[in-house]
């Protein structure tokens, strides 16, 4: 087995091979003076299992066009199986036709992985489910969950309900809720454009709760500064949470959070976070969670039970 580093976040995959036990595989990765990428393995990969870490960044182009190119170099280096380890999903938010005349982009990412060899893909907390459906190679959707709940199992929340910032993230909310034994609440929020939301209604008893706002990712935080303001006049404690898996951070995000000022605002290393981006930010460790399905991959035991909650 032959753990391979993208050049989007190199200290995950510093992280997942010290789990492991093993040495990250030589690699190079570089620029043609024309910004066409190069990558070339640097030492032989022939009938072994390749895994190839890369996440989709602020440069998702680019990060993609690199995975593409890893992913071919090594099947035409006869590896053995292919495994594509990408934590955060690019073009995950435009995974069905929402408007006339738009491309499923997600669709395309997943055939592109597919054409340039990949034989296995595993990724954390998809946008949504139905993207694991685009594939047709294995694709193993994990699940930041348990690791969320370990965290806040210490803290001893007063009165804790999880909160789904819309309709469409509430089943991912629910299971949270249930996972922590907590109470559900949903905002009906609206989007007049894009990176814009509106929240207009609380829907749930969440009057002196602790509330925790949880999803799958933060992109500009508009939605988390609309969702406090609601959940305050509605009567919520000024103790309040949010958590999500990624940790985008586009445009104003960091003014947004800032201005939020949530008591903690709690993500994982799935993609590169800056410790210092905004105060009372927790940034939670996934290498132990990936190595271990490596672990139960390689043994050729079921993962189901790692990420079945």
């Amino acid at each position: 087995m032959h753990l391979f580093s993208g050049s989007s976040h190199p200290s995950l995959a510093a992280a997942l091979a010290k789990e492991l036990g093993i040495p990250l595989g030589k690699i190079t990765l570089k620029k043609f003076s024309c910004g066409e990428n190069y990558v070339k393995f640097d030492q032989s990969l022939r009938g072994q299992d390749v895994y190839l870490l890369q996440t989709s960044t602020l440069s998702p182009n680019e990060d993609v066009m690199e995975l593409l190119l890893m992913c071919q170099a090594a099947k035409l280096s006869f590896a053995s199986r292919v495994h594509v380890i990408i934590p955060h999903f690019p073009y995950a938010r435009q995974d069905r036709v929402s408007d006339p005349r738009e491309p499923i982009s997600a669709k395309l990412i997943a055939d592109l992985l597919e054409v340039a060899g990949a034989d296995h893909v595993i990724f954390l907390d998809l946008h949504s489910d139905q993207i694991q459906g685009f594939f047709s190679v294995p694709a193993d959707s994990l699940a930041a969950r348990p690791i969320f709940r370990n965290y806040l199992h210490g803290k001893k929340l007063k009165d804790p309900i999880v909160v789904a910032p819309d309709a469409g993230g509430a089943k991912r909310a629910k299971k949270f809720a249930d996972l922590i034994d907590a109470d559900l609440a949903i905002l009906h929020k609206t989007r007049p454009a894009h990176h814009e939301a509106e929240i207009h209604e609380v829907v749930g008893e969440i009057e002196g709760k602790t509330c925790i706002l949880f999803d799958d990712l933060i992109d500009t935080a508009g939605t988390l500064v609309s969702a406090k303001e609601a959940l305050l006049k509605a009567g919520a404690n000024a103790e309040m949470y949010a958590i999500a898996t990624h940790a985008v951070f586009s445009g104003k995000a960091k003014e947004n959070l800032r201005r939020a000022a949530f008591t903690e605002v709690i993500v994982t290393d799935s993609m590169p976070v800056d410790p210092a981006a905004i105060p009372h930010l927790t940034i939670l460790p996934i290498a132990p969670l990936l190595a271990e399905v490596i672990r139960h991959i390689e043994s050729g035991t079921s993962v189901t039970d790692i990420y079945k909650h």
